[in-house]
């Protein structure tokens, strides 16, 4: 779970570094044709298969405009901005939303330690986007807009495809990948422009790495660890997700990371911990043996 958390992270260091090669469309088809290939198999041995009902195919379709959608902000906010902010304020901010739109539209209801937690996660996020500035140039920027699109657009794909029904989820990530690769092959695509050419080994390094071990290996080992260890335990290994993100964007990307960034992803890693009842540290029971 540790290693697929680092692949997650890792993906928004592959996401910057493709920017210089590809737009969010090609880098959408590239990332998809390979965790096809590599996504395949691992349905086949791990007894999957491939059916699907046309309820959740329908629904796969409409989850893949949204995934279009998510990606075309996840990618041009890397572009534009840095990894590490994007690692961190997108990925604290997306279980946030999910509970918003949960309550909003499904009648979740709201606790008053869900108003605490929903108010530290607030703060988190301005202090992340820099609102204590008080600058617009610095929280209205381009970067700051894709990533709240894409911490918005990620809850809504989750709700979307939690409609499905009769199918494994791993199967309708395999048919989704499928159908967003046909939308943006057919619609957004240019094949004649694609300059093949500048693709050096660094570029399929991290395209590789995008879409073997960020996407098939991670989202895979995600899937195993809920059925294995269950929701809240795994939910637990999210928290990884932007410390990797921030850590190799250091290593890799020489970004400086400022405290704003720091103490904002702190404050809402807390707020969802406490949002989502999810307990890092379980007691365990003791069994006291008497003489």
């Amino acid at each position: 779970m540790i290693l697929a958390m680092a692949g997650w992270g890792a993906s928004w260091v592959n996401a910057k570094v493709l920017s210089t090669y590809m737009t969010e469309y090609e880098l959408i088809f590239f990332r998809n044709i390979f965790t096809i290939i590599t996504l395949g198999p691992v349905l086949l041995v791990s007894k999957k298969y491939f059916h699907i009902n046309k309820r959740s195919l329908m629904i796969a379709i409409i989850a893949s405009i949204v995934m279009i959608a998510y990606m075309k902000c996840y990618f041009l906010g890397t572009k534009f901005g840095t990894a590490s902010l994007g690692g961190a304020l997108v990925t604290t901010l997306i279980p946030i939303n999910t509970f918003l739109l949960m309550a909003l539209f499904f009648g979740k209801k709201i606790m008053r330690k869900d108003i605490f937690a929903l108010s530290l996660g607030a703060i988190g996020i301005l202090t992340m986007l820099n609102v204590w500035t008080f600058k617009a140039e610095q929280i209205f920027t381009i970067q700051n807009m894709y990533f709240l699109g894409a911490s918005v657009l990620w809850p809504t794909l989750t709700i979307v495809s939690s409609k499905i029904t009769k199918t494994s989820p791993m199967v309708f990530t395999f048919y989704m990948y499928i159908i967003t690769t046909v939308m943006v092959s057919v619609v957004f695509v240019d094949f004649p422009s694609i300059n093949f050419a500048s693709y050096d080994s660094i570029f399929w390094i991290n395209i590789l790495s995008l879409a073997v071990i960020s996407t098939t290996f991670s989202t895979t080992i995600y899937f195993v660890g809920i059925e294995k260890l269950g929701t809240n335990e795994v939910s637990s290994f999210i928290f990884l997700v932007p410390f990797f993100a921030i850590i190799l964007s250091i290593i890799f990307l020489d970004e400086e990371i400022s405290p704003s960034i720091i103490i904002g992803t702190v404050l809402t890693i807390i707020a969802v911990k406490i949002l989502n009842d999810i307990k890092i540290f379980k007691k365990k029971n003791s069994i006291e043996s008497t003489n």
